[in-house]
């Protein structure tokens, strides 16, 4: 998620950033959207704006009137269970329902990608691969309702760049590494790149990869609601990287026990997402799509892996120009009941990550719909030199690089920056522009995890660089519902 951040300011606007157009859940068509009368309203629904980001005394965390955070860890400073402390790098997290009433348990990623003196311990029982030492992995983290820390332990030890993933229907936490790395026999012992499932409850660990969903760089992933797909997003460069799809057999769905099979890298297919175009044949990037595509539904197609493992080519590489669509920085994915949301972090022009004849852009959001197998643009920020400058007068109304993303009980969208300059928190609503909700004061690392309590009570985030996890509360309902 850190990798590959731009430092340079590129060139002018083009029409007006910081403004998204979402659609959620069962994404309405513009005739839905548009009222019945017309005279100078617009045709999207309205929703009530967060107040203007005030500053922290504290030099940590811009929010708005109403709202206050608590530190739930900090790398290096609060404690394991186990007595080491908190490793660094906090990334993809999820929030479930604690044990004990009245907690929550977060399920925590760190995108550790070599042994460090802040990497997650290998705890006997929870290591993949002994080699790495204390590297990548995931912490458990038990919190009451304000955001306390109750406790936090090993969930999952010895993977590396553990970056995002997803939670599953019955309460795990599925981790992504994003790496395509090797054994070589010294640091590494086992080839890496996979997805593992990581229990909460401090007693269960199957350090597994499940190879059925590919070896690659993986990002995040989701689980649809009759439990027979898995979503799947790949961040990487050249090529770029596409979106997945892992479906399961014939009268197969995924519980509990899945892991078990997900274990067998030929259990079930694995395919790559084809956008169409209106000749029928695969868009060859995202970034043909622009502005002028929002909400329009493109039918899709998904072309089978030929070797999922990548043992002798990475996996996006199997494919021949014009056979699937790519797109730079894919990121972010969630369910829900409809469909899955994916996002493209940038593309920037004048890069080899960007065909010549394709468009830069700053962010783009996607909703592929389950029922009708179609994919439209929700979201997009042009590119924008205003949000790459901290000089900006106006940085609170100017955003880049969209990445995680979740899905709040309401159905509107909360995402995550990793960006150049000030890095948000956004929420993104029905038809309606982009808001930012708290924006770093304590330096330029990217927020990563955030996730909402299915009561809505506690929006948890991360700040990446050095690792603190935060509990915001205050009233999300007015503001996101």
């Amino acid at each position: 998620m850190s990798v590959d951040r731009r430092s340079v300011l590129r060139g002018a606007a083009v029409g007006a950033a910081g403004v998204g157009f979402t659609a959620v859940g069962a994404v309405p068509t513009l005739a839905e959207a548009t009222p019945a009368s017309r005279g100078g309203h617009t045709p999207f629904p309205q929703h009530r704006p967060f107040p203007p980001l005030l500053d922290d005394p504290k030099g940590l965390l811009a929010l708005p009137a109403g709202f206050k955070y608590r530190v739930v860890t900090k790398a290096g400073e609060t404690k394991l269970k186990s007595g080491q402390p908190t490793p660094t790098l906090h990334d993809g997290t999820a929030v479930f329902d604690g044990s004990r009433h009245g907690t929550y348990t977060l399920i925590q990623n760190h995108e550790i990608g070599a042994a460090d003196p802040l990497g997650v311990p290998p705890i006997e029982g929870t290591v993949y691969d002994s080699g790495v030492g204390a590297a990548g992995g995931c912490t458990v983290i038990s919190v009451d309702r304000d955001g306390k820390n109750l406790g936090e332990w090993v969930g999952i030890s010895g993977t590396i760049t553990n970056c995002a993933g997803g939670p599953t229907p019955w309460g795990t936490w599925m981790t992504c590494e994003e790496t395509e790395n090797k054994a070589n026999g010294t640091t590494r012992l086992k080839d890496h790149g996979y997805v593992f499932e990581v229990w909460a409850d401090g007693k269960t660990a199957h350090p597994v990869p499940l190879k059925a969903l590919g070896r690659y760089a993986h990002e995040a992933l989701a689980i649809d609601e009759d439990r027979t797909h898995i979503y799947l997003s790949e961040d990487a460069s050249g090529p770029n990287g596409t979106f997945y799809r892992w479906s399961a057999p014939r009268g197969y769905r995924l519980s509990s026990r899945s892991w078990q099979d997900l274990q067998n890298k030929d259990f079930g297919t694995l395919e790559a997402l084809a956008i169409l175009g209106d000749d029928g044949k695969p868009i060859p990037d995202v970034a043909y799509l622009t502005s002028a595509q929002l909400l329009r539904p493109f039918r899709t197609t998904w072309v089978p892996v030929p070797d999922r493992d990548g043992a002798t080519t990475s996996v996006r590489k199997q494919f021949t120009d014009g056979q699937i669509t790519r797109g730079k920085k894919f990121e972010g994915v969630y369910g829900t009941s409809k469909g899955v949301y994916v996002v493209n972090s940038f593309a920037e022009g004048g890069t080899a990550d960007l065909p010549a004849d394709a468009v830069p852009h700053d962010g783009m959001v996607w909703f592929y719909n389950y029922d009708d197998r179609t994919i439209q643009l929700v979201t997009y920020f042009p590119e924008n030199a205003a949000a790459l400058s901290l000089d900006s007068k106006y940085q609170d109304l100017n955003f880049d690089g969209p990445d995680n993303v979740t899905v709040t009980p309401w159905g509107s969208l909360i995402l995550a920056e990793d960006g150049n300059a000030a890095s948000h928190v956004l929420s993104a609503t029905p038809g309606g522009p982009t808001y930012a909700i708290a924006r770093n004061m304590l330096n330029d690392s990217e927020f990563t995890g955030p996730t909402i309590s299915a009561d809505g009570k506690v929006l948890f985030v991360n700040i990446q660089t050095p690792g603190i996890t935060l509990a915001i509360t205050g009233p999300w309902r007015d503001y996101l519902g």
